[in-house]
């Protein structure tokens, strides 16, 4: 039954919202297998450690511009294509 509502509510997002939930795990997950602190991330992004926790947590959505600074941070780049529908 909690599956069923999980992937009810999964359902529901937005596709560009989904885009930035998978982007973010992503990120986060990258972020912790490099061993990177938040505080440590946030320094070399020039942001602050309450912010990048927000971020994290999906508190605060972030822009294409704040993702790839987050990419750049742990290494990585952003890369967003096309696809037909």
């Amino acid at each position: 039954m909690l599956l069923t509502n999980l992937e009810t509510s999964f359902s529901s997002i937005p596709v560009d919202e989904k885009f930035i939930i998978d982007t973010m795990a992503k990120l986060y997950a990258e972020r912790i297998k490099k061993n990177i602190s938040q505080q440590e991330l946030a320094e070399r992004i020039g942001m602050k450690q309450p912010q990048l926790a927000k971020l994290e947590l999906l508190e605060s959505i972030p822009t294409l511009k704040t993702l790839n600074r987050y990419a750049k941070g742990v290494g990585m780049k952003l890369n967003i294509g096309l696809v037909p529908v």
